[in-house]
């Protein structure tokens, strides 16, 4: 059914980009690259991803099915290649999903210090304690709750979420110009590239949600043309976002102060505006963007599963679609699954998530933009109602980038993943993808090429209908 409007789309992707990690993080990617450096790692991170995002928005709208990359892939490189770059990409939506299931009870410490009750266990250091497990799995529930009973109502959510978000940012933007302090964002550069490096690998993560749009294109109403261009726009915006935000947070507060807050971005405001009111303003903004990007991914991953399910590379009882909301209902209730249980592992899942969930995003984008490549060399008469300019040389640039982008997450670099937390994440889940592809191919044989063959096949027959949609 196609209920998403221009407005839905686009809150849809920003709010998915922009989340919570700014509340929380920003203080940390300070400390590790400096002011300026910070905002350069972004800046690079940003140019790699507006070429892949270039590639998705000439693919979405040529190839508007739900499950997106799961399509582009399978066009361009079979049912292997498909099954990769999707199972990698639903890596990086569901350490959204869960990360955003421990930035909630997070939050909260700000609001109210003292509410966590309860010792359980302690987790790398950290200690976890019922009530903070609590928030974030009521959060959990009632996200999968709302998502099981449609698209529209998620999409309402997400647009009153995202202005809320907008209102906010645009006050830490004018207290920073006005109200901070440029010494204050000395030094400009710290701990050389490595510094740099160490910025920049999280920034997949904080961009990861331009993506989710393909997922749901099957309920987008507008012209397939347009989508390509507000997943651009919107991509853009995210990076003028994160960058205004680390400027303001470094001029508002001397470096050792942000890089010693729980809640960085909250200090800086209180300092600017002068008055803990508006530290708990922004919190509020904080929290209305852990739900707009939590909202998001339990779409993107919700969609991407039920694909891979229906096109039985992945067990068919999550390519049922619910006879009445028409949602894929078991796909979302295993994604709230993986919601609950992320916060019994304590706050220090948020950085494990972030990197970890990076590396599958980045193999993804590296696999869309490589089909995209592959197509405009193999498929130079594919109709695609949005054309990038200089298209085989956007590729090339999307595909080299994201390539040099995996190299950083790699052993021997100083950016690698952590051992053992963040590797035994994407190993383990790269194990479970093993599993799941030879248990598919055991079950249905080549059936997953079939259905897909004529998902492309039924694209090209509908061609001439969905152009005037």
């Amino acid at each position: 059914m196609r209920v998403l409007s221009r407005g839905d789309v686009l809150a849809l992707s920003f709010g998915a980009m922009i989340g919570w990690g700014w509340v929380v993080l920003t203080g940390s990617w300070i400390k590790e690259g400096g002011s300026l450096g910070a905002m350069l790692a972004f800046l690079i991170g940003s140019i790699m991803v507006i070429f892949v995002g270039l590639a998705y928005a000439e693919l979405t709208p040529a190839m508007p099915k739900c499950g997106g990359e799961h399509v582009f892939s399978y066009r361009a490189m079979g049912v292997t290649g498909s099954f990769i770059c999707t199972w990698a990409i639903i890596l990086g939506y569901v350490s959204v999903v869960a990360f955003e299931a421990v930035a909630l009870p997070t939050v909260l410490e700000y609001l109210f210090p003292n509410y966590k009750q309860g010792y359980l266990w302690t987790v790398a250091g950290w200690d976890v304690y019922a009530t903070w497990v609590a928030v974030g799995v009521i959060g959990s529930v009632i996200l999968t709750v709302i998502n099981y009973l449609g698209i529209r109502p998620a999409a309402f959510l997400q647009n009153i979420l995202t202005v809320m978000i907008g209102i906010v940012g645009l006050m830490l933007l004018g207290g920073g110009l006005f109200s901070g302090d440029t010494a204050n964002m000395q030094p400009f550069f710290s701990n050389g590239l490595k510094g740099l490096f160490a910025v920049l690998i999280m920034t997949p993560f904080m961009f990861v949600g331009f993506d989710v749009i393909p997922q749901a294109a099957e309920e987008i109403k507008i012209p397939f043309k347009t989508i390509g261009k507000i997943l651009i726009f919107s991509v853009f915006l995210a990076a003028f976002w994160y960058m205004m935000v680390i400027f303001a947070v470094s001029r508002a507060l001397p470096l050792e102060q942000a890089a010693s807050s729980k809640l960085p971005t909250a200090d800086a405001m209180a300092a600017l505006f002068g008055g803990s009111w508006a530290a708990k303003l922004l919190i509020l903004g904080g929290i209305a963007g852990i739900l707009t990007s939590w909202n998001s991914f339990y779409i993107g991953a919700s969609r991407a599963i039920y694909a891979m399910a229906h096109a039985r590379m992945l067990p068919g009882f999550l390519g049922v679609l619910h006879p009445k909301y028409k949602t894929p209902s078991n796909a979302i209730l295993l994604i709230g699954l993986f919601s609950v249980m992320a916060p019994l592992f304590g706050r220090k899942m948020l950085v494990w998530l972030v990197d970890a969930g990076s590396l599958g995003i980045v193999i993804a984008w590296s696999m869309v933009s490589l089909s995209f490549l592959i197509l405009r060399y193999r498929e130079p008469e594919m109709k695609r109602p949005f054309v990038v300019p200089n298209g085989k040389l956007v590729g090339y640039l999307a595909t080299v980038l994201s390539i040099g982008m995996i190299l950083l997450y790699m052993p021997g670099t100083p950016s690698a993943l952590v051992w053992p937390y963040e590797w035994l994440i994407f190993l383990g889940w790269s194990l479970l993808g093993i599993v799941f592809y030879i248990w598919a191919r055991i079950s249905y044989g080549n059936v997953a090429d079939e259905i897909m063959r004529q998902v492309v096949l039924r694209e090209e027959r509908e061609d001439g209908i969905s152009q005037s949609a």
